[in-house]
C-alpha cells in the first residue's frame, strides 16, 4: 500500500511540474525563408535568465524551435555573410556579435541589424514585442504570436528587402565601392552620428527629437517597425500567454497564408504594397531575398497599365 501511494504521488507530481513547466515557458520557433543561410543571434536583457542557445546556423528553409523563460527579455537577429577565417575566428558581414564564434555568448549584434525585441510577461502579465529598425536594417523579418490569450497580438515587422533602394549614404555594401551590391542599410544615427538623428543630448526626449527624411524611408516601407527612439505608438504590440514565430525573408505577397484569417486590429498595414518591389538583383548573387526581376517588371507594368485605363479620357470615351 506504502509503495503504491508513493508511486500515484510521484506521478502526480511529475504532471504537475510538466504542466506548470509549459505554463512557464514560450515557444519560440525561428524560421530561415531566405535563399541563403542566416545564423540567427540571441542576446538575453540584464536580469533575464539564460537561454539553451545564444547563436546557431539555419539554412535556407529550415527552422529551430527554442524554449524561452516566460519571465524573459531580450533581442533576437539574423547574422548573414558569415564564415571562419584560418585561425577558427568566426564573424559575420553583417550584424556580427563579435564572438569570434557561432555562440554569441552575451554578444549584441553590430549595426546595421534587423532586431525582434521581446519583453515576456511584463506589466499586466502582457508580453511586449516589436520589430526595430533603430540600429538600421539587414534582413526582412516578420513576428506571429499564436495562441495568446489577451492583448491584440497583431503581426508586426518589416516584410520589404530595403537594401536596395537604401539610400546611398546609408548603404552598406559587401565589397569595395558603391556599384557593390548592398547587404545592409545604416540608421542615419550610426551614418552621422547626429545628435538630432540619435535622440541624445538635446534631443533626448519625444518633444525635441522626431522623425527624419532617412527614418521615414523606414516607416514608409515597414508601417509597424520601430524607425527612430521614441516611434512607441505605432511600433510596440501586446500579448498574453503566447506562443512565436519569427521569420527571416517573409514573402510580402504571401503573408496573408501565414497570418490566417483572423482580424488584426493594428492601426497600420504591415506593408506598404507600394513599396514591396524596392530591392534591385544583384548580379551573380544568391543571397537575394526579394522579388525576381521580372516580377518587379510586371509589377511595374501593370500598376502603369491599370493608372492609364483609369485616367486616361480617350479610353473612357469608348
Amino acid at each position: 500500500m506504502g509503495r503504491r501511494l508513493l508511486l500515484f504521488l510521484t506521478i502526480i507530481v511529475f504532471f504537475a511540474f510538466s504542466f506548470f513547466s509549459e505554463v512557464e515557458s514560450a515557444s519560440f520557433r525561428i524560421i530561415n525563408k531566405c535563399r541563403h543561410q542566416i545564423w540567427p543571434g540571441l542576446l538575453s536583457g540584464a536580469n533575464s535568465p539564460p537561454l539553451p542557445t545564444t547563436g546557431f546556423l539555419l539554412n535556407a528553409g529550415r527552422s529551430k524551435t527554442i524554449t524561452i523563460p516566460r519571465s524573459w527579455s531580450g533581442r533576437i537577429w539574423a547574422r548573414t555573410l558569415c564564415d571562419q577565417d584560418s585561425d577558427g575566428k568566426f564573424s559575420c558581414v553583417t550584424a556580427d556579435c563579435g564572438s569570434g564564434k557561432v555562440e554569441c555568448g552575451g554578444g549584441g549584434a553590430k549595426p546595421p541589424a534587423t532586431l525582434a525585441e521581446f519583453t515576456l510577461n511584463g506589466a499586466d502579465g502582457l508580453d511586449f514585442y516589436d520589430v526595430s529598425l533603430v540600429d538600421g536594417y539587414n534582413l526582412p523579418m516578420l513576428i506571429v504570436a499564436k495562441g495568446g490569450s489577451r492583448g491584440g497580438c497583431s503581426a508586426t515587422g518589416c516584410l520589404v528587402d530595403l537594401n536596395g533602394g537604401c539610400p546611398s549614404d546609408l548603404k552598406v555594401a559587401r565589397g569595395n565601392g558603391s556599384r557593390s551590391g548592398g547587404v545592409a542599410c545604416r540608421s542615419a544615427c550610426e551614418a552621422f552620428g547626429d545628435p538630432r538623428y540619435c535622440c541624445s543630448e538635446g534631443y533626448s526626449t519625444p518633444d525635441t527629437c522626431g522623425p527624419s527624411v532617412y527614418s521615414l524611408y523606414f516607416k514608409h516601407a515597414c508601417p509597424r517597425a520601430y524607425s527612430y527612439a521614441y516611434d512607441d505608438k505605432t511600433s510596440t504590440y501586446t500579448c498574453a500567454g503566447a506562443n512565436y514565430l519569427i521569420i527571416f525573408c517573409p514573402l510580402p505577397y504571401t503573408s496573408q497564408k501565414v497570418l490566417g484569417a483572423r482580424k488584426d486590429g493594428a492601426p497600420l498595414p504591415l506593408v506598404n504594397k507600394t513599396m514591396m518591389y524596392l530591392s534591385t538583383p544583384r548580379s551573380g548573387s544568391s543571397s537575394f531575398s526579394g522579388p525576381t526581376p521580372s516580377q518587379s517588371i510586371v509589377a511595374y507594368v501593370v500598376a502603369i497599365a491599370v493608372a492609364f485605363f483609369l485616367f486616361c479620357p480617350c479610353l473612357h470615351a469608348l
